[in-house]
């Protein structure tokens, strides 16, 4: 084969190549080919026969491999789509007016060595042995020594089927700069001009069917996927290019599994293992479709029929796999790429036309016909009486091995009248052209390139002897035709404007699988109509393929360790936030002033707290309030009743007066803290409670004075004592201790009053709405005057301890005021670490539980002894001490 090469590139660059021994082929040459003459002669490489057994080679001699053998009919079809076309073109004056155009078709058998032999044969001439002579001069009508019918270089090639055989083909010829043409080569490496600056196409990049297919993934949410390529360039790049659109949009692959056609049916037994082990619920698999075919037969096999598949284009139409019967059990609603559908006038009725007794040297048509009607189109010919034998083997381009002896053929002879009218097959079905007019425009660009290069109007063409393949290339790169079909066709480079079909295959009643139109790509625009398609259940419910399903609002994805990202927990949003969308990867915290609902999918406002009279702690406190009020008028009305008694007079009934007021004043004010927070509230409730306070512990610490002077001033010197607590003196110093409260409070309310506010410190569902004390010092001196008055008062009710019972209320008061004070210390911790409305049931708490001490503690006994024993309610009794 090297030798080969040197052959042709001396042939191309004029050099004088000096061989020492002849050398031939590598490997047999192909012995059956299609050949037209012409001026120009253009190459075609098709995969017409089926891949021959596989052999293991130990690369210790010479590779052997068996001839290809069975016909097949779909690549058939398409090299005839290459004849139709330069047929076509010939009839046409005014495209190649003058120049009659030839081809010369061989088979590669979808083998890479025989594609990059039979490559070579084309541009080098089919020569049997490597003298230069035999390929220096490319003009058909020119007798050659060495070469046979149909063997003369040709200067561009349409071919090849498969991505790997391109690659070889184009960087073989990319140093002769022979343009090559692929219908069906599709992988995205191909696109690179540095690499393949002579390759060319007329079937869209993978680049692009690829990211249809990841858009379908995105589409219907299939996050979880499972993926089945051919172990070659076509497979494995159209996979990355489907990852690299996929990677970030949360789509994962569960598993990539390969098959390479040298081990297929390992390969399949791997692969259907794989899927039917696996979650997934929806498969990729980017395979020819006889790789495809038998990794739908063994999922058949093992009655795995709930996978939803899409398709690549190179098996999303194939007929011989929508009409198994086998397989429409597994395949029901796969959903595929497919090449644009289009239509070639006059095609079918061309192919219906053919006969082998019109196309005698065409050994293709030779073997079709005994195929398609089991008998020998040989024999017919001969008994033709139209065309005499010698015609026949003078047309006839073969290899001595072509001719077989009689005895050896086994069909009987066909009777000619034999016709492919009525045919209905793969070969004859033309509804929907993809690969085969991908085929007639890759010969059309020809066409027009070469009307280019040789400078054609309408009439005549300026015809060059010696057409170099550098000047055919850069006529290609300019290419720009309108189709038949008024679309616009011109590369981009190697490529084309990207156009498919998606199609969708849906099962019939009568069981038969049906190919289904159901929407388009425009390059990187994808129109799918989703009411049309059916999925593999057989209805119109989408398929669910997740690896976790998707976290509903209210949830956020948290990832399993060691698992990919599609893998995940769905972790319920904390109090305060929310996700109002499904899958969200993160909970959103709600502003200060909303809350997240019960669902945890929208902030909604949070409801204003606060302590209200119809909630269950406002109405306990507001009872015991009132009640408060209510025994502390009982007693005052008992003792303005026994007003005259020893027991009321013995005790400063005026001062007991005032002090049951002040006592029914804290009850009340206590009142104030309960409701709607206003400014006025705000602004009363704390100076009603501190000035109630004062009042009631003043008249206390009076009352103690008092007891203290009474009993001062009955010793020896000090008679003058009492004068200075006289009644008016007592109401004087009750007044002066009260106004000191009054004049903090004044001062308080003027500079920084208390004022409504909403707390939204506290996390929860509802803000509370509170007083907030405007000034901390403010609110202090108010306690503090407060507590000053009662450890004065607790102090000097101590040092009055020991004073005759019956005529104090020392130990009664001093009672008192340690209840008081100790009701009051434990306030301050309470009141710091309540929450919300709590802070204002702990003060009220603490306003009632220090006014019930008092009332209760100081005249709880008198009301006893009034009440109860009013023997006890004497003067004697009284001073009986």
């Amino acid at each position: 084969m090297r030798l080969l090469l040197l052959s042709v590139v001396g042939q191309q660059t004029g050099l004088n190549v000096v061989q020492a021994t002849v050398c031939s082929h590598w490997g047999a040459p192909s012995d059956k080919s299609l050949f037209q003459d012409g001026d120009v002669i253009i190459g075609g490489l098709f995969n017409l026969y089926q891949i021959p057994s596989t052999v293991d080679e130990d690369y210790t001699k010479k590779p052997h491999y068996e001839s290809c053998t069975g016909l097949e009919l779909v690549p058939l079809k398409y090299s005839y789509a290459m004849v139709f076309a330069v047929e076509e073109i010939n009839r046409n004056n005014t495209l190649l007016p003058g120049v009659k155009l030839g081809y010369r078709i061989l088979d590669s058998c979808s083998m890479y060595p025989w594609a990059l032999q039979s490559t070579m044969s084309l541009v080098g001439g089919d020569t049997q042995s490597c003298n230069l002579k035999a390929i220096t001069a490319p003009i058909a009508s020119d007798e050659q020594p060495g070469v046979r019918a149909g063997g003369l270089p040709v200067p561009l090639i349409i071919g090849a089927a498969s991505s790997t055989s391109s690659i070889m083909m184009s960087s073989t010829l990319a140093p002769l700069s022979v343009p090559v043409i692929s219908y069906l080569a599709s992988c995205p490496c191909l696109s690179d001009r540095l690499k393949y600056p002579n390759f060319f196409r007329t079937i869209p990049s993978d680049v692009y069917q690829a990211w249809a297919m990841a858009r379908l993934a995105i589409r219907f949410h299939w996050t979880w996927i499972g993926a089945v390529v051919k172990n070659n360039d076509y497979g494995q790049l159209a996979i990355q290019v489907f990852q690299k659109e996929i990677f970030g949009k949360g789509v994962c692959l569960e598993f990539i599994e390969t098959l390479k056609k040298e081990t297929i049916v390992t390969d399949v037994k791997r692969a259907a293992l794989t899927i039917q082990a696996s979650t997934a619920r929806v498969i990729l698999i980017f395979c020819w479709y006889t790789e495809v075919k038998k990794l739908l037969l063994e999922l058949a096999k093992r009655n795995v029929t709930d996978r939803q598949f899409l398709a690549s284009e190179s098996w999303s139409t194939s007929d011989e796999l929508l009409q198994d019967q086998t397989i429409s059990k597994v395949a029901n609603g796969v959903l595929g790429v497919a090449i644009r559908s289009s239509t070639i006038p006059g095609f079918e009725k061309y192919l219906r036309s053919l006969h082998p007794n019109r196309h005698p040297n065409d050994v293709f048509l030779r073997d079709f016909w005994q195929k398609e009607f089991g008998c020998s189109p040989l024999s017919s010919y001969f008994s033709s009486p139209l065309i005499p034998t010698s015609d026949y083997l003078s047309n006839v381009s073969t290899s001595p091995t072509d001719s077989v002896p009689p005895q050896k053929i086994s069909p009987p002879p066909c009777s000619g009248t034999e016709s492919l009218e009525n045919v209905q097959n793969h070969f004859t079905d033309t509804s929907q052209l993809r690969v085969a007019y991908n085929v007639y425009l890759a010969v059309y660009a020809a066409a027009h390139a070469l009307h280019s290069l040789l400078s054609c109007n309408t009439h005549t063409c300026t015809f060059q002897k010696h057409i170099k393949h550098i000047e055919l290339l850069q006529h290609l790169n300019k290419v720009n035709i309108t189709t038949p079909h008024g679309e616009r066709f011109y590369f981009q480079g190697a490529d084309i404007p990207a156009m498919y079909d998606l199609v969708n295959w849906q099962k019939q009643p009568e069981g038969q699988l049906k190919l289904v139109l159901v929407g388009r790509v425009d390059g990187f625009n994808l129109h799918l109509n989703e009411s049309a398609v059916q999925w593999i259940s057989g209805s119109s419910q989408v398929p669910v393929s997740v690896c976790s399903e998707s976290c509903p609002p209210g949830t956020r994805k948290a990832n399993r360790k060691g698992e990919p990202l599609c893998c995940f927990d769905c972790i319920p949003c904390t109090e305060g936030e929310i996700s109002n969308e499904t899958g969200s990867l993160h909970c959103e915290r709600c502003p200060s002033e909303f809350w997240s609902n019960v669902e945890q999918t929208a902030c909604i406002p949070r409801q204003l707290d606060f302590l209200s009279f119809n909630e269950t702690l406002g109405i306990i406190l507001t009872t015991v309030a009132a009640s408060g009020v209510v025994v502390t008028t009982a007693v005052f009305v008992v003792f303005r009743c026994y007003r005259q008694t020893p027991m009321v007079r013995a005790n400063n009934s005026e001062l007991s007066f005032l002090l049951l007021l002040s006592l029914k004043l804290c009850f009340l004010c206590s009142l104030v803290f309960i409701g709607r927070p206003s400014v006025w509230s705000c602004r009363f409730q704390q100076a009603a409670f501190g000035i109630s306070f004062v009042l009631c512990v003043s008249c206390l610490l009076v009352k103690t004075l008092v007891v203290l002077a009474v009993f001062r001033s009955a010793r020896p010197g000090a008679e003058n004592l009492m004068k200075w607590f006289g009644p008016v003196q007592q109401r004087g110093s009750v007044f002066l201790f009260t106004c000191i409260q009054v004049i903090i409070c004044t001062t308080w309310l003027s500079i920084s009053p208390p004022v409504p506010r909403r707390d939204l410190g506290f996390q929860g569902s509802k803000v509370t709405l509170e007083c907030a004390m405007g000034s901390v010092v403010g609110f202090s001196l108010v306690l503090g005057y407060i507590g000053l008055l009662a450890c004065t008062c607790l102090l000097l009710a101590f040092l009055a301890r020991n004073l005759p019972d019956n005529f104090n209320e020392a130990k009664l008061i001093t009672f008192s005021m340690l209840i008081f004070c100790a009701v009051w210390i434990a306030f301050v911790p309470a009141y710091v670490s309540s929450p919300g409305k709590y802070v204002v049931a702990v003060e009220i708490f603490a306003i009632l539980a220090s006014s019930y001490g008092l009332l209760l503690c100081i005249f709880a006994p008198k009301c006893f002894i009034i009440l109860l024993r009013p023997e006890k309610n004497t003067k004697k009794q009284l001073m009986a001490r």
